[in-house]
């Protein structure tokens, strides 16, 4: 590959990936001076990361009690797909994560996709404090993210209106640019933007293609995502070529 996202490190696998995930997140957590706030994604080297962090060698690492867990999408409605991020979350947490109560802030799957997203938009305004994201308070101390093969974040795909609203913190998808095509619960970009560090967590060799296409200025949404402190691309070497 001629060039990679700035801020790239190439680990040899999905494993190291999420270990080095893990480290980092750790490093945000402590640094925080109050409560801190993260923003999960789904996916399987995301779930590694989490089943480290609920493990013996991040657990005690980690100030539980100061940290606050989010999601930046979510698949909705009554197909079984519905929560599903919620469930690996908490699967891959398991019970030695020790989340107090009101600390995980899951985005509502059932019912339409607005309806979701009204809510979750209103929880996040409650949490912030504020109608208005201020570029010198983030809403979030980190924020997670993948990348999909079509260069879609989160659920944000190409060509879909959700990529490009600004108005709004939190949209509702109401048919997905990739299969399951079931309808999602999305932050879009100001909000997934508005963090001191943002992590995208790329493995795999599906996701050279949309590497290339990033690396070459294609408009994609994972491109669109910023960060007010620290942007920063953790690939495994199939992603790297």
């Amino acid at each position: 590959m001629s060039a990679l996202p700035p801020g790239t490190e190439v680990l040899a696998d999905p494993d190291a990936v999420a270990r080095a995930a893990a480290e980092r997140l750790v490093a945000v957590a402590r640094a925080a001076p109050g409560r801190a706030a993260i923003c999960l994604s789904g996916g399987s080297t995301p779930g590694r990361l989490y089943g480290l962090l609920a493990g013996p060698d991040y657990r005690d690492r980690l100030p539980w009690d100061r940290l606050h867990w989010f999601f930046g999408d979510e698949r909705v409605g009554d197909a079984p797909e519905a929560g599903s991020n919620l469930r690996m979350v908490r699967e891959a947490f398991g019970p030695a994560a020790p989340v107090p109560p009101g600390h995980l802030h899951p985005i509502p799957a059932a019912g339409a996709p607005e309806e979701g997203a009204a809510a979750y938009e209103s929880a996040l305004r409650a949490w912030y404090g504020a109608d208005r994201l201020d570029p010198a308070r983030p809403l979030f101390d980190l924020v997670l993210l993948g990348l999909g093969e079509d260069g879609h974040t989160a659920s944000l795909f190409p060509g879909k209106p959700a990529v490009d609203v600004a108005d709004r913190w939190v949209v509702g998808v109401p048919e997905a640019g990739l299969a399951p095509f079931v309808p999602r619960v999305s932050l879009t970009i100001p909000a997934l933007s508005a963090t001191r560090h943002l992590l995208f967590l790329v493995t795999g060799a599906g996701k050279r293609a949309p590497l290339r296409r990033l690396a070459a200025g294609e408009d994609l949404p994972a491109g669109r995502a910023r960060a007010a402190g620290e942007a920063a691309w953790l690939l495994d070497a199939a992603a790297a070529g």
